[in-house]
């Protein structure tokens, strides 16, 4: 009964998905071309405003620009804020606007689509669920978390009437000086996936039926490469072989296809001299027929404009506009102005773009208005509000930047800190809101700190809720790279019995966060420096999007947490990890290097892995201590000879050997010992997080697939090669091999 159930449930998706297919095919009949193209165009709230929001002026719609957009160009999309986050009744209220002109004014009444970038929760709007950052999130290795994220993120985006999310970024983090890293899932293959997959479905839902008013349509970004600039500077080249580019980083975007995203962003730069939004084999030949991706391709901003004045590749702008549309963008991110639709629907007219390809585009941009529910109600589910930033809501956001606080050092078990201790809190991280979230934080930078909520604690407020303002006594020691008042840190420390010191990076994002060199600025070296000289415990927290330098006070602290870019709830997840009332367990989700010209991945090749070539990072991929000890015992498989197409089931015991619970991320790596590409010395294939008390012990399961085993071979295609493999987990290691 159950299959003849579910065989039903099935039939009646394909009977709706036919019937819809035949109502776009009608309505695409009906449409002029100045209608389709407006279709394809995207502009940016400031097209249709007078003045934007900011701390001293309101927020002004132009209702006559707005007019024009829809009923003239008949767009179909409109994008970001304009320059703050609005509340949830300014969201609503301005896409009622729109959606009153779109559906009331205009011939066919197609609705707007309204697209924002809410990447760690709805980071432009006011009052919203603020999650930690990517990387952060990455850090935990907990999908559930990663998944309620998205759900959460989701309905609180939708209940303002915004239903596209331009988010999860699925570039892999593998350069360190990247200023989007901190956006990323960190630098490995299979970890940044899993939480990309886990992180669609909660904002999708299991079927993707985005037509339910709590979810919404993700976007994949930003495809293909651009995370891996070659100077590490933001929307500069990118040279990645193809057989590379297959391996490491076509993977996560594979599986946000097969999770059931809706559309894609493009790669802003270039890869190999090809600016992805001019490129039919990345945009055509690998996401369409390869990876069988059938949603709506938008351009990131002003990108098909920069194939003229950026990249030179076009002889004109019209010519960007030809070249772009007939690679495979559907979309375009115009931004400022009606140039893409005015040159489109010239070139259309001169038949240097058929009006097929068109069709093709404006049907996808359709599917997704309809397969969001839009035809039927276009505007904001007011009712939402009920469950906007609810306080079970808030608590995930402070799990999740509890699991992943990472400690990278602990001498002489100097945490967890006893809350009788006096201690003094420095450094120019330490009372700042901004410094725990970074950019796409109420404004694009998110360096406003006056628009941040106030409520919220700092890791100073943090520790003196925690302990009594009593116990705590604070001097800032320096700003961000210059000096504020070091001696008088210095004079507080000797009446204090330890320091947090808190270190790391000014808000930034995308290009403005460029830097020329991994090192902190040198004042942050002095100030460490100078509370060393008296001999008291000096605990560093490190605030940060990348792994910034501290190889040269590393040995002068005695602990060392990373907190990442933790969130809202950041200072509270701090305040807990250092005085034990939460027991650490994030890993590292990238290398943390030791050396500013020493940027090398955990799953680098054999020849960089000894003598003068040998991976030597501060703080390797995956590392992460407890305040308690874990043991790894009876690394088991299943068998030890394993055909192709047969699972490999491998279990391993883990104890909790110390005297408090605590959680622990059980990683699984696999090696290639011998193959026709030279292997990589270990990939992650799975994890797996247990939480055991003092004396616990729990058997762990994994179950790897043929497919696990395969790789990119000399004809760029995946293949899989009989021999010898090894599993490790911790320090445990066992053999097997793969025969035909």
């Amino acid at each position: 009964m159950k299959t003849l159930l579910n065989l039903m449930f099935v039939m009646g998706l394909i009977m709706a998905n036919s019937l819809m297919a035949t109502d776009i095919d009608a309505l695409l009949k009906k449409m002029t071309l100045e209608e389709k193209v407006g279709q394809m165009t995207q502009v940016t709230l400031q097209v249709v405003s007078d003045q934007p929001l900011t701390t001293t002026q309101p927020y002004i719609l132009n209702p006559e620009k707005l007019e024009e957009a829809i009923t003239k160009y008949h767009v179909g999309s409109l994008l970001n804020v304009y320059d703050l986050a609005f509340t949830p009744e300014e969201w609503q209220d301005l896409i009622i606007k729109i959606q009153d002109i779109a559906t009331k004014q205009t011939r066919l009444g197609i609705p707007v689509i309204y697209g924002v970038d809410a990447i760690h929760g709805a980071n432009y709007t006011k009052g919203a669920t603020l999650f930690p950052q990517s990387i952060a999130m990455a850090a935990t290795f907990n999908t559930e978390l990663s998944r309620k994220e998205g759900e959460i993120t989701a309905l609180e985006i939708r209940a303002c009437g915004t239903p596209w999310n331009f988010n999860p970024v699925l570039g892999m983090g593998r350069n360190p000086l990247w200023s989007r890293l901190w956006e990323t899932y960190g630098e490995d293959v299979h970890l940044a996936s899993e939480m990309g997959k886990a992180y669609i479905k909660g904002q999708e839902g299991d079927q993707n039926d985005i037509s339910d008013p709590t979810k919404v349509a993700t976007c994949m970004k930003h495809y293909l490469g651009y995370s891996f600039p070659l100077s590490g500077k933001d929307r500069t080249p990118a040279w990645i072989p193809e057989r590379m580019l297959r391996e490491i980083f076509v993977p996560p975007f594979a599986a946000a296809v097969e999770a059931g995203t809706h559309t894609v962003m493009i790669n802003s730069s270039e890869i190999n001299g090809i600016p992805s939004h001019a490129d039919p084999f990345v945009l055509k030949t690998l996401l369409r027929d390869e990876l069988g991706f059938e949603g709506v391709a938008v351009s990131d901003w002003r990108d098909i404009l920069n194939l003229h004045d950026r990249d030179h590749i076009a002889a004109s702008a019209r010519d960007a506009v030809r070249i772009s549309v007939m690679a495979g963008v559907d979309m375009s991110m115009v931004p400022y102005d009606y140039s893409f639709y005015n040159d489109l629907l010239a070139l259309v007219k001169e038949g240097a773009v058929p009006e097929s390809r068109i069709d093709e585009a404006v049907r996808r941009i359709l599917k997704l208005k309809a397969d969001l529910g839009m035809f039927e109600n276009p505007y904001p589910n007011k009712s939402l509000m009920e469950k906007f930033a609810t306080s079970e809501s808030v608590e995930t956001s402070l799990l999740a930047a509890q699991q992943a606080i990472t400690l990278l050092k602990n001498e002489g078990a100097v945490l967890p800190v006893p809350k009788d201790k006096k201690v003094l809190v420095t450094g120019p991280t330490a009372n700042m809101l901004s410094v725990m979230n970074g950019g796409w934080t109420y404004t694009w930078q998110g360096d406003q700190e006056k628009v941040y909520p106030q409520e919220k604690m700092t890791v100073l407020e943090a520790i003196q809720a925690k302990v009594g303002q009593e116990k705590v006594t604070y001097v800032p020691g320096t700003a961000f790279d210059k000096e504020v008042d070091i001696n008088a840190a210095v004079e507080a420390m000797k009446t204090s019995e330890l320091a947090v010191v808190c270190l790391g990076e000014m808000p930034y994002c995308e290009t403005p966060g460029n830097i020329n060199d991994l090192n902190l600025p040198l004042v942050q070296y002095q100030l460490v420096e100078k509370l060393a000289a008296l001999d008291k415990p000096i605990i560093l927290v490190m605030l940060e999007g990348r792994p910034r330098l501290i190889t040269r006070i590393a040995g002068a602290a005695d602990g060392i947490l990373m907190a990442y870019l933790p969130g809202l709830e950041g200072g509270r997840a701090i305040a807990d990890v250092l005085f034990g009332d939460v027991n650490p367990s994030g890993k590292l989700p990238v290398t943390y290097p030791r050396y500013v010209n020493d940027l090398k991945c955990y799953d680098h090749k054999y020849s960089e892995s000894a003598g003068p070539n040998s991976y030597d990072p501060l703080f390797p991929f995956g590392f992460g201590l407890s305040y308690t000890t874990f043991e790894y015992t009876d690394l088991k498989l299943g068998k030890y000879k394993v055909k192709k197409g047969e699972e490999i089931e491998i279990e391993v015991s883990v104890k909790n050997t110390g005297k408090m619970a605590g959680r622990e991320s059980v990683l699984l790596y696999l090696s290639d010992l011998v193959r026709s590409i030279t292997p990589p010395v270990k990939q992650l294939k799975r994890f797996r997080s247990v939480t055991l008390a003092p004396g616990e012990a729990q058997k762990v399961s994994f179950s790897l697939k043929t497919d696990d085993l395969s790789f990119i071979g000399t004809e760029n295609s995946r293949i899989v090669e009989a021999g010898e493999f090894k599993v490790a987990v911790a320090d445990l290691e066992q053999n097997f091999e793969l025969v035909e």
